[in-house]
């Protein structure tokens, strides 16, 4: 075959089967507006594939932060689980008492009756972001303020959440 007639086989071959694909042209599909403002809801971070990630959980007004620090504890609920969700927060970290101010960063302290050494890198990280978002929503420091996690057994030097 001769080089003009390959390439018009192969112009050929190629409409031929892009032609067929299927895709039919349609209208402009609408929908409603995006949803703008600020989400409603309590924000915890669990791990999926032992990476941290925002959670958003369905509530009609925020919670504080100790109380949204009980629902990490919690661990995840079976909707979350059935998507991958997990948590390395001991169920022993409830009850938490958080302030502002009151360690050297200027940051949040988060008190437990529950050990603070011995929980893993990402326990502290759940801990660090969760209580930093829920501090930020309730007004109490900025959302990335440092965090130190105080236990029965010492401290865990304050640091911000390290996904921010």
């Amino acid at each position: 075959m001769s080089r003009r007639a390959l390439l018009a086989a192969g112009v050929l071959l190629t409409l031929l089967a892009t032609g067929g694909c299927g895709v039919r042209p349609s209208d402009v599909i609408t929908g409603r507006p995006a949803v703008s403002g600020p989400s409603q809801g309590i924000e915890l971070y669990l791990l999926a594939e032992g990476q941290l990630v925002l959670v958003l959980r369905p509530a009609a007004q925020g919670a504080s932060p100790a109380d949204t620090l009980a629902l990490l504890a919690a661990g995840p609920q079976e909707n979350e689980r059935s998507q991958g969700f997990t948590s390395e927060v001991p169920a022993g970290l409830d009850p938490v008492t958080v302030t502002s101010g009151a360690n050297r960063s200027g940051g949040l302290t988060v008190r437990t009756t529950g050990a603070a050494q011995s929980l893993s890198s990402e326990a502290a990280d759940q801990v660090i972001c969760t209580v930093a978002d829920a501090a930020a929503q309730s007004g109490l420091a900025e959302s990335f303020a440092p965090v130190a996690i105080v236990g029965s057994d010492g401290a865990r030097p304050a640091r911000p959440c390290p996904i921010r």
